[in-house]
């Protein structure tokens, strides 16, 4: 087990605590303050298009002073100052100004501490999930604490609880401290010329396809339930659940890891998450066949993670490796998400807030088309 390895965890269960709380319950929270469901969208959009920005410029900064976790405690200190703005107004263009100042800064430090983790490591995987699943951990303390919160003190108290999260995140990355680099005989390869290889291309497209499937969630899942009858009890619940198959997952993935490619895993993900939309689509008024759907998140999430962040040691490791994580939150969760969130807002308002989640599908097979073309020619090409 690396040197660090509390610390990463007590970092990523705090980050994500936070993370997970505020994008569980904000939908409600804006509702509550009269946005319209293209409003909501709008403004949650904001948690995925920071991401084409933020990670890309925080990582550039961090590594060109070579001060990754500086840097981390900077950008915690300007969220919370960020933040701060949800405490004060209530209208949408003083909404969208908070979340545009709290995730620019949010956006950049899963990515550098996925790099120092990652750096820590040494390329060796085996200790990468049960470090990262306390970031999953730390979501499912948080939603479910909260859960019973909000039902006792109502929405309100949102602002409050997400605070106090970001302090937390603060202190966490206080205990943390940079990792030498690795130092590498050959130069690495020109940036521009790994983002020309259609394989990579490929790849990036495939993951930037499921994430946007998956905004279907992360934006909606909450209201969807809500809509459908369910306390916020169920849906922090339904939420932790799971968040737990994720934990498990990233717990025990270490033999799959080791037995399968990752292209494998990669399409068993895909085609588990076009069943897992489906049923969530057809199943509003089911509690066991939503639950049964909240299952596949170990795969559709954790596994998928896992499997690309394996895949993209192909062609961004050593020097490339910060670089590589920062182009996957920004092109898979900035440009895809945030794309994948606008869209399905106009989905929903459209066609019902079941159809979204029939779209989601779509795109998963759309993302498993892509995965195939970047395996088969990298095969073909040698890379």
């Amino acid at each position: 087990m690396p040197a660090q390895a509390f610390s990463f965890g007590f970092f990523l269960f705090c980050y994500y605590a936070h993370a997970g709380t505020w994008s569980t319950y904000a939908t409600l929270f804006f509702a509550e303050h009269g946005m319209t469901v293209g409003q909501i969208g709008i403004l949650m959009s904001m948690i995925q298009v920071l991401r084409i920005i933020g990670p890309n410029v925080w990582g550039y900064v961090a590594d060109h002073y070579d001060r990754r976790v500086t840097v981390l405690r900077m950008a915690g200190f300007a969220a919370l100052l960020g933040f701060s703005g949800f405490f004060f107004g209530s209208t949408f263009g003083h909404f969208m100004l908070a979340m545009i100042v709290l995730n620019l800064f949010t956006s950049g430090q899963a990515p550098i501490c996925e790099a120092l983790m990652l750096s820590e490591l040494r390329g060796d995987l085996t200790f990468y999930g049960r470090i990262r699943m306390w970031g999953s951990i730390g979501f499912i303390v948080s939603v479910s604490a909260a859960a019973y919160a909000l039902d006792h003190y109502g929405i309100v108290a949102l602002p409050a609880i997400a605070a106090a999260l970001l302090v937390l995140t603060i202190l966490a990355a206080f205990r943390l401290h940079d990792v030498p680099r690795q130092r590498h005989q050959e130069a690495p390869l020109p940036l521009l010329t790994l983002l020309r290889r259609r394989e990579v291309i490929a790849f990036f497209s495939s993951t930037a396809l499921m994430v946007a499937a998956h905004t279907s969630l992360y934006t909606f899942y909450s209201l969807y339930l809500e809509r459908s009858g369910y306390s916020k009890t169920v849906i922090g619940a339904m939420w932790s659940l799971g968040v737990l198959a994720e934990v498990a997952l990233f717990y025990f993935q270490a033999p799959l890891l080791r037995r399968w490619r990752p292209m494998s895993l990669m399409y068993l993900t895909l085609l588990l998450a076009m069943a897992r939309f489906v049923m969530i689509g057809a199943a509003a008024h089911l509690l066991w066949l939503l639950i049964a759907a909240q299952l596949l998140h170990a795969a559709t999430f954790a596994l998928h993670h896992s499997s690309s962040v394996m895949t993209l040691q192909r062609w961004f490791s050593g020097p490339l490796q910060a670089r590589g994580q920062a182009l996957y939150m920004s092109l898979s969760y900035g440009i895809g998400g945030s794309l994948g969130g606008l869209f399905l807002a106009q989905w929903w308002e459209l066609a019902g807030p079941a159809s979204v989640y029939y779209v989601a599908a779509l795109l998963c097979a759309l993302s498993l088309l892509a995965a195939w073309l970047s395996s088969r020619w990298q095969q073909r090409d040698g890379h």
